[in-house]
């Protein structure tokens, strides 16, 4: 997700294997990875001759905050969630939490 994140347009298979450096990886490998990406909706596909371009559903920005409303949904107590990570924050996160609720009561 992260090469597909940090390029602005969408890659083939060939293309992503390429860009992880750390790995060995064989081809199948990463098209059967992408295919899977794909089917749970963090991917998009588009042909492009014999091959498929893969590029993100959602941003990394949206992906996190989702992933941060599915851990909110885990806990029995979402008051109590909601206020130790609000105790968590530092004061610059507080202000941008405080200016994006203050935008959302004003719409």
């Amino acid at each position: 997700m992260d090469i597909l994140w940090a390029d602005s347009t969408p890659l083939t298979a060939r293309e992503v294997g390429r860009l992880i450096e750390d790995r060995d990886l064989a081809p199948t490998t990463v098209m059967t990875v992408l295919d899977r990406l794909t089917r749970k909706g963090f991917l998009r596909r588009t042909r492009d001759g014999r091959a498929w371009r893969y590029e993100p559903a959602e941003t990394r920005d949206s992906y996190i905050a989702e992933l941060m409303l599915e851990a909110l949904d885990m806990t029995g107590d979402r008051s109590a969630a909601l206020t130790r990570f609000a105790q968590a924050v530092s004061g610059s996160e507080a202000e941008i939490l405080r200016k994006a609720l203050t935008e959302l009561e004003e719409e």
